[in-house]
This record gives C-alpha cells, structure tokens and sequence, in this order.
C-alpha cells in the first residue's frame, strides 16, 4: 500500500465503498431523484475502466485531496481560477473571439477557485491510469508527469517575464505533430456541416431536427425559454454583441446526451438567425443547467462563493477567466431560479483523442503542450475577466511558492499521481460492486 493510500485511510474496503457511495449521493441526489435513467448510463459509462470511474467522480478526487496536506498552497496560490476538472482528456480545439484556431483546455463546467496544485494532481493522476490502460510501466508514468509538469513551470516562467500574456496560444503557427495535425483536421469542419446535422430546411426556413436526443416544447416551457434567452442576451459583453436582429429566435428544442459529467442537467438547443439572414449563417447556441462545481464543496471562503449568482453566471465568469478570448456567445441566464450557461455549439470543437497515442515516444511531445495549456488557463486572463477575486498575477504567486525547489515540487506529483492513481483503481472496483447492489442513492444497476 502506497504512502498516500495510508494517508487517505482506505485500507478498511467496506468503509471506503461505503465512503465512495455517500460522497457521490451528497454531490448529485437531486438530479439523480429527477432523472435516475441519466445517472444509470453515467454509471454504467464509469463503470467500464478505472479511467472513465475517475473521469465521472470529481467530487470524490476533491474529498479526498480536501484531507492532504498542500505544501504549495499560501493565501494566493490557494485562491487562483482552476479548471476544476482536468484531466488528460479535457483538453481539444476551439475556434477564439478573433477568428483563430486554438488548442486548449476546454471544458469549464467544474471551473472554479482553488489550489492550483489541484489542476495539476488532477492530470497527473489521469495520465498515470491512461498510461496504466495502455500498459506502460511506472518509468514511462514518472517520464510523463515530470514533463508535462517542467512544461507548465517553463510556461508559467515564460508568463512571468513577458508582457501581453493574452496573445499567446497553441495554433496552427506554434504546433508540431498531433496537436499541429488535431488542428488542421478541425480546420476542414463547417458551421454548415454542422447546421446540416442539427437542423433541418422547411421551405425557405430551418428548424431544429428531431431525433433520439431532443424534444419538442410544450408552449408554456417554450415561453419560459425564450424570456431566459432574452434575458442572457444582457449577459454578452457589449464588445461582442451583433445586430439585435442576430438573435432572433427560429426554435428550441430539449436536448440531452452529454458526457460523463453532464448526467442529468437540463438542456435546450436554440437556434437563432446569426449575423445574416442566409440560412448559411445560422447559429445554434446550447443553454444547459449549470452544475455544482466540484472543487466548490470543499472551498468554504464565503467571499467566493457568494460572488457569483448561481452556477451559470459561475461558469461563464470562470470561462472568461481561464480561456483567453473565450466564446463571444458566451452568457448566462435563469429558468425558475435556475442558473444555465449559454454558448455557441461549434464546428470547431474537437478532442484531443488518445486511442491511437500508445508510445512514450508520441505522448511525450504532446504532453508539452498539454503543461503549457495548463499553465496558460492558470496565468493568461481574458480582457473580460473578473479581477474581483483574482487581483493578483498568479504566475508571480506560482513562482514564488515554488522558488527554488521545482524538483520537489516535481516529486510531489509524481507520488501523488502513482499512490492516486493506485487509490482510483481499487475504487473503481469498489464502486461498481456498489452499483450493482444498488448501494448508490436511488440508481439501481437495472431499472424499477
């Protein structure tokens, strides 16, 4: 048994199953009593392999992580913009408020403030079970964590001695091998594309199509829509706003069918005219439930978590912090008290996939990228981010607590990403035993 498997207490089996069943009913018992279907399939996803079980438990990683001592973490470095939930599978291409293909961090729903060490535990620990799936030895996990972490420190280096910290991104000009290779094929989608396979032509219009994954509206939650749209559209930064005219609403639909980690959230697709009135130039936006970020059940600074309204408006103003020229649909909104994100559903969305990644030789390049990205959502703020929280350059506070021990600080992920990524294993397997003999909440491993 690891040191750190010690430390979290674990060695008692039935006491960790029962542990691991509890924090997954304290985080999400609401929304699985209104959908249990959504959270079965969410099990049965996490229920594959120990990396789709860590990918789908968060709240669990932060309970766990909320026990450790952080050595690295001072008044600053406790309290910067953190993704919330980054693992090696979280990171892919967008298309940025100027025009320019970036690859990036880019999924925000977890997006809080925090330890920045818990970002980088968060990856380490997720490229030890992706190395473990791949049946690469420890020598090849200790190579990758400590490249991608000199990767991040060199960044955040970089960061500190250079001034115009926005300007900088992983694109097309600045990338080699895979990363240079996602984006090109990225380059080749189409919002027509898009719009072929999300809508359908009726005459001389367009409507949201009907399948497996959407619904129509009665008119009541129909009209409940269309007020939250309008008031979203007080959201958008005026910096980025289009004609009045480019928001007119053409249908709404309800959809569902997200990941892992959007389980059981409520969704709409809106489709609205766009900047022109060729049907070309549709656009879809998504407006879903914001969740309860992970990383916020273990942060109590009061000061944080009465700044934002609700986990929409949480979102959105995490977004804007940690990618630089973020989505210029990007906004928020309520439905009943209830606070939804709302941004663009992109063509130019695609992930970083690694089935085809199974050589230290390949991963390597690519996980210096992964290290610089992270340290740029850490260190480059969005011109339209909030400073209220984060009045500090945080890769000054990043160099000064970690100063002149970078191997030590190296050294503390790599035991913390092999001892997790042992913790995560045995849990997985503790998890689906507590799943199948429906010890989970109300979500039975077959329906009632």
């Amino acid at each position: 048994m690891s040191e750190l498997a010690r430390r979290l207490d674990v060695a008692d089996t039935g006491a960790r199953r029962a542990w691991i069943a509890d924090v997954l009913v304290d985080a999400f018992s609401d929304l699985m009593r209104r959908d249990p279907a959504a959270f079965r399939t969410k099990f049965r996803k996490m229920a594959a392999d120990p990396f789709a079980f860590y990918r789908g438990s968060a709240c669990l990683f932060y309970a766990d992580v909320d026990r450790l001592a952080d050595p690295w973490a001072d008044e600053r470095t406790s309290r910067v913009w953190i993704q919330g939930d980054l693992h090696a599978q979280n990171f892919g291409t967008y298309m940025n408020a100027d025009g320019v293909l970036v690859f990036d961090v880019n999924d925000f729903d977890e997006a809080y403030l925090g330890h920045f060490t818990w970002d980088l535990q968060r990856f380490a620990a997720s490229l030890a079970l992706l190395a473990w799936s791949k049946a690469l030895p420890d020598s090849d996990i200790v190579a990758f964590v400590r490249h991608s972490a000199r990767s991040y420190l060199d960044q955040v280096r970089a960061f500190a001695a250079q001034d115009r910290d926005s300007e900088y991104s992983l694109r097309l000009s600045t990338t080699g091998g895979t990363i240079h290779d996602l984006l090109q094929q990225t380059r080749l989608r189409s919002r027509t594309e898009l719009l072929h396979r999300l809508t359908e032509d009726q005459g001389y219009s367009r409507r949201m199509r009907s399948g497996p994954t959407t619904r129509r509206l009665e008119d009541a939650e129909r009209n409940r829509v269309e007020e939250a749209f309008a008031r979203y559209l007080e959201t958008v930064p005026q910096e980025n706003r289009m004609r009045d005219v480019a928001y007119t609403i053409k249908d709404v639909v309800g959809s569902s069918g997200f990941g892992i980690g959007s389980a059981g959230l409520p969704a709409y697709n809106v489709l609205i005219e766009g900047p022109t009135e060729a049907l070309e130039n549709d656009l879809v936006l998504s407006m879903k439930q914001g969740n309860v970020a992970a990383p916020s059940r273990v942060v109590t600074d009061e000061r944080i978590r009465s700044h934002f309204q609700h986990h929409g408006h949480r979102t959105a103003l995490s977004q804007r912090a940690l990618q630089a020229h973020a989505d210029p649909l990007l906004g928020h909104t309520e439905i009943d008290g209830v606070g939804y994100v709302v941004d663009e559903l992109s063509p130019y969305e695609s992930d970083l996939e690694w089935g085809e990644l199974t050589e230290p030789g390949d991963i390597l390049p690519v996980l210096d990228y992964l290290g610089r990205a992270m340290a740029k959502v850490h260190c480059v703020s969005d011109a339209q981010s909030d400073t209220q929280l984060v009045d500090f350059q945080t890769e000054e506070a990043i160099l000064a607590v970690v100063g002149d021990r970078e191997e030590e600080f190296v050294d503390w992920l790599v035991e913390f990403a092999l001892g997790y990524a042992d913790v995560v294993r045995d849990d997985h397997r503790l998890f689906v035993d507590a799943f199948r003999n429906g010890e989970i909440g109300e979500v039975t491993a077959t329906a009632r």
